[in-house]
């Protein structure tokens, strides 16, 4: 069995996004998979999908709702998972198979090069492999003081890349981002729309514009900002209409 996990917490993804990537990671193994979802809300997601409870985690007020909850899949026990598990953003678009993911460098810690820090070592953790246990002190030292590494580091993936010595990137292709790697520059983004290279296995949609929005052919902005709509435009690819569904 292929263990997928991922997380779901307030009120910025619906369960339909829980849904769908379940949906597209079935249709995107050849191997018995199976996805498990750590929220503080299971309303209206599906019944073949396993849903836990968020894992206990201590962080202080002002990261409660931020990225750094996503430490808490790095303690032992988490439920009775044994071996790798792949952790996998809500905001994700699947495009190929994901059984690679688990043949590449097994027991190590592995994780997309941060699309905006290249050459700087460090990891985007829009999805990443560990193998249960080997790393539990990424949880338990942050446990001890989350202050101290939340100040020293901001941001959680710069954390776990510094403080993990052996971590292993994606082949750079796999996993590319949205934003930074396929949408084309203003103008042309107009009219052309973003190509999917064919060894890309995932594409994500951090921040805005979400899946949702970019099938809609928007790219949301704030009021106070309208004049970003003159290169916040895009023509929706058939590649995205196609795995969001």
């Amino acid at each position: 069995m292929q263990n997928i996990i991922c997380m779901k917490w307030g009120t910025r993804y619906s369960s339909l996004y829980v849904n769908r990537l379940n949906k597209s990671i079935q249709r995107h193994t050849n191997r018995q998979t199976q996805l498990i979802c750590f929220t503080d809300d299971q309303q209206n997601i599906d019944s073949n999908i396993i849903c836990k409870p968020l894992p206990e985690i201590n962080l202080p007020k002002k990261i409660f709702l931020t990225p750094w909850r996503k430490l808490s899949v790095w303690q032992k026990p988490l439920l009775n998972l044994k071996g790798d598990v792949l952790f996998l953003d809500l905001d994700l678009v699947i495009t190929g198979n994901l059984d690679q993911f688990f043949d590449f460098n097994p027991g190590k810690y592995c994780v997309i090069e941060n699309w905006t820090q290249k050459g700087q070592n460090i990891g985007n953790t829009s999805c990443f492999k560990f193998p249960i246990g080997k790393y539990k002190y990424i949880f338990n030292n942050f446990q001890e003081n989350p202050n101290k590494f939340w100040e020293k580091y901001h941001i959680e993936q710069n954390y776990l890349s510094k403080e993990i010595k052996d971590q292993v990137f994606w082949p750079a292709q796999w996993c590319l981002s949205f934003k930074h790697n396929l949408l084309p520059s203003w103008p042309s983004r107009i009219w052309k729309p973003a190509k999917l290279p064919s060894a890309t296995s995932l594409v994500a949609f951090t921040g805005k514009p979400d899946p949702d929005d970019v099938i809609q052919g928007k790219w949301p902005v704030k009021k106070s900002q309208f004049y970003k709509k003159i290169y916040k435009q895009l023509k929706t690819p058939e590649w995205v209409t196609e795995n969001w569904s």
